[in-house]
């Protein structure tokens, strides 16, 4: 898992993989407010975004979930998001296994979870090895624009 902001992009670009970097320079470079919800291909089925509006909730109804084939960045455009983190070994046992069609599986319980909070410009990458539970709210439900751009791993 990695945390950072497009700010730090130009400073960080040195250390990221380069299918990671492109996703990132997508975000850096596109006015995101602009885009209508939806999918939007960067390079087909191995780099795309998927450009979400949605209020956050309660962390106890959104399901904690990993993928398998691709890697997640996800990027707060606007709003506030926690994200609940974990190793993937951290997961207890599978609620329900989409892999194959859906490439997600969700967890039953996490052990160890850690909220990561997430403010505009704010992204964390989440690789096969990683739970996240996403779209979870603070003190209270707030608004969201996010950018999930999907990297084949």
């Amino acid at each position: 898992m990695l945390l950072s902001h497009i700010a730090l992009l130009d400073r960080e670009a040195d250390h990221i993989p380069a299918a990671l970097l492109r996703g990132l320079r997508f975000l850096a470079e596109t006015d995101i407010e602009s885009l209508p919800a939806g999918r939007f291909d960067i390079d087909g089925d191995r780099l795309f975004a998927l450009v979400q509006d949605y209020d956050t909730e309660p962390k106890d109804k959104k399901r904690a979930e990993s993928h398998a084939r691709y890697i997640d960045i996800q990027y707060v455009a606007r709003g506030l998001e926690v994200i609940g983190y974990a190793p993937l070994h951290h997961g207890g046992a599978v609620e329900e296994d989409r892999l194959a069609e859906r490439d997600v599986q969700f967890f039953a319980s996490v052990a160890d979870e850690t909220d990561l909070l997430l403010g505009p410009g704010s992204y964390a990458v989440f690789h096969p090895t990683d739970i996240h539970r996403p779209g979870c709210c603070d003190d209270r439900s707030r608004k969201v624009r996010k950018v999930v751009v999907k990297v084949l791993a």
